[in-house]
């Protein structure tokens, strides 16, 4: 499930006639979900409803650019957030210790 945006500071600077955009974000809240949802999800076995995990719209653009994956591309969008999901980096952003 994505989350709204948690932005809460956007920088702009000029260098060398280059725009830099720097966005900062709190993850405060989508690690609250995460927990919320983990206490109250039926993710039951042979539940046919799985919540994987929360993912912040801001994150998974910058995942999406690491992997050089454009929005539209639905497959390999769902192939990165399994991907990054299932690592221990971002264990904690899921919902469901299963495998899918």
């Amino acid at each position: 499930m994505a989350s709204i945006s948690s932005k809460i500071k956007e920088d702009w600077r000029v260098e060398d006639d280059k725009l830099i955009i720097k966005k900062t974000h709190d993850a405060t809240q989508m690690l609250k979900d995460v927990q919320y949802s983990r206490e109250v999800s039926p993710n039951k076995i042979g539940s046919d409803h799985k919540l994987a995990g929360h993912v912040d719209m801001a994150l998974l653009a910058v995942w999406l650019k690491e992997a050089g994956v454009a929005w539209t591309d639905t497959q390999a969008v769902k192939d990165v957030i399994k991907r990054k999901l299932l690592s221990n980096e971002f264990s904690g952003l899921r919902v469901w210790e299963g495998k899918w």
